[in-house]
């Protein structure tokens, strides 16, 4: 992989334009999981949800409409 590309030769930017209004998973480094759609990303893997839903030790904790997680807090999954 050159210059951070993903081994299909896709621009990490352009896939994530990409997965816009995709239903998505992030998990935060303290072991809770947001759910939701994907609404923008930036260059600091921020993340904006809609419809997105809080779940602690695997059980659902809150349902938000719109929830902002910063890039150092998580890990972007796709569902």
């Amino acid at each position: 992989m050159e210059n951070g590309a993903s081994s299909d030769g896709k621009d990490p930017s352009a896939f994530l334009g990409e997965i816009i209004g995709a239903p998505v998973t992030v998990k935060l480094n303290s072991g809770v999981v947001y759910k939701g759609e994907l609404q923008s990303v930036d260059g600091y893997m921020n993340i904006a949800l809609e419809k997105s839903e809080e779940f602690v030790n695997g059980k659902l904790s809150r349902s938000y409409g719109d929830a902002f997680i910063r890039g150092n807090n998580g890990l972007l999954r796709l569902t």
